[in-house]
């Protein structure tokens, strides 16, 4: 998790003892967007590499492997811009002495 106080919207109300930050690495659509890009390129190299006639009987000389994989590495930079643009926000702050969890953490909506 990343610190940061430019991070913090205009008008969020954020205590003095806290401090915004952000899901960084752990955020779900950093997972599925790799996933989603991990897919899309092996579908471009069997659609680069492994088209021939065969599979072009089969899908009426539509390259569908090839097509498939683009559109999966643009949804996956899709979602790996907007994570960079609108990362997750949270509000952490130090728990009283004695609490179960050494830190409280709260959505910054």
């Amino acid at each position: 998790m990343s610190t940061s106080e430019e991070n913090t919207p205009a008008g969020a109300d954020v205590p003095a003892d806290a401090t915004v930050q952000t899901a960084g690495a752990f955020d779900i659509r950093n997972f599925i967007g790799t996933l989603l890009g991990l897919f899309g390129l092996v579908l471009v190299v069997m659609g680069l590499f492994a088209f021939g006639p065969e599979e072009a009987a089969k899908t009426d000389g539509l390259n569908a492997n090839l097509w498939a994989g683009i559109a999966l590495v643009v949804v996956a930079a899709a979602f790996l811009i907007w994570t960079r643009l609108d990362p997750i926000r949270m509000v952490v702050r130090n728990n009283e002495d004695g609490a179960e969890e050494p830190h409280d953490i709260s959505a910054l909506d």
